[in-house]
């Protein structure tokens, strides 16, 4: 099963236990996550943005001071700006927040729900999803020199027959050298290869 596939299934897991939906940033660094879901209606999603609550949300602030699993209702951290209760007002009502990985590349996911309170159970179950998750889109800590080379040739706008020329190899081995580098990187394009490769800061 591909690494796509594991992704999307964990995903289908979650939403079933987090039926108002849910946020996933998987491997924050540098602020920004190197993956994320999201299935909160669109209208919780838009003021949440246009209000600029990602820099506010006690949940967040929650996900980097620690980690470990805690439900809305028992955050430790202030909320100032009324978030939750904006929250609950758009139907997240109950929710949890889940928190996983090294500081330099934290998961935090927050889940709701609007007709009660997560369980214990349905905890150690998001838990367990979120870890794996995490682990699953864990970056590389390097490509090899062919991987870069290829990526190098794409990004400056080669063909296929020009890049292959310039490297001195076949065409059919540089498609193979973008094809290990899409596996490398999980990703389903070669454009989405050379994005990743950027965030990650691995050329």
């Amino acid at each position: 099963m591909s690494s796509r596939a594991d992704i999307n299934a964990g995903l289908q897991k979650l939403g079933r236990i987090a039926p108002a939906g849910y946020f996933v940033g998987l491997h924050i660094r540098f602020a920004a996550p190197l993956m994320q879901f999201q299935t909160y209606a669109e209208e919780w999603a838009d003021f949440y943005s246009r209000n600029g609550y990602a820099l506010r949300d006690p949940t967040i602030a929650w996900g980097f001071s620690t980690t470990g699993a805690c439900r809305w209702s028992a955050l430790p951290i202030p909320d100032p700006f009324n978030i939750l209760q904006d929250a609950a007002d758009h139907g997240l009502i109950f929710g949890l927040t889940v928190s996983h990985g090294p500081i330099a590349s934290r998961t935090i996911a927050s889940f709701a729900r609007d007709d009660r309170e997560f369980t214990d159970v349905e905890i150690e179950q998001v838990s367990s999803t979120v870890r794996q998750l995490h682990d699953i889109t864990e970056p590389p800590e390097s490509l090899t020199k062919a991987q870069k080379d290829a990526l190098r040739c794409i990004a400056e706008g080669d063909r296929h027959a020009a890049a292959a020329a310039k490297l001195g190899i076949t065409e059919s081995a540089f498609k193979a050298r973008l094809i290990s580098v899409r596996e490398r990187l999980k990703a389903r394009t070669t454009a989405e290869a050379l994005q990743r490769a950027k965030e990650y800061r691995l050329l």
